[in-house]
């Protein structure tokens, strides 16, 4: 939320416990919800974010569509360690999933070159935000306009 400079709260409640694969993946499907709700009919609305996100050792190349088609692209290497001690590092490509396929987005993300677990992931996440912030900004030139040729998104 801070860095897509949206007022956001979330809390989540899980079965962490055992893993956090069911609370990563139904908080990823709340935002995108929450999301796509949010965005109404995305008058005005910039509609692509994207760039490259460093963090440390890592950069992170995030591209993405507000185009009411949802789709995933993730790339990054396999076989990655966990976060910490209990977040298993492919939570990260389940929570974009879920993110993206609720909220309606075109995703593409890849993580060009890493090697801290937590610098990828947190990379990851501020490039979201970022492309997120810049997609849904009001494009003052078409502030009252679906940016679609069809209209409607």
């Amino acid at each position: 939320a801070k860095h897509g400079r949206f007022d956001l709260t979330v809390k989540a409640v899980g079965d962490i416990e055992i893993d956090y694969h069911h609370t990563v993946e139904d908080t990823g499907i709340a935002l995108g919800r929450a999301f796509h709700e949010a965005l109404g009919e995305k008058r005005g609305i910039f509609r692509y974010g994207s760039g490259h996100f460093p963090m440390d050792e890592t950069l992170v190349r995030v591209a993405l569509d507000v185009s009411g088609r949802p789709f995933l692209d993730y790339r990054g290497p396999e076989g990655v360690p966990h976060v910490g001690e209990k977040f298993n590092f492919t939570l990260v490509e389940e929570f974009l999933r879920a993110f993206a396929f609720h909220a309606l987005v075109n995703l593409h993300v890849e993580i060009l070159y890493g090697r801290d677990p937590h610098h990828m992931a947190e990379a990851v996440f501020k490039g979201l935000a970022r492309s997120l912030d810049a997609a849904t900004q009001i494009d003052p030139r078409i502030a009252d306009d679906i940016p679609s040729t069809k209209n409607v998104l």
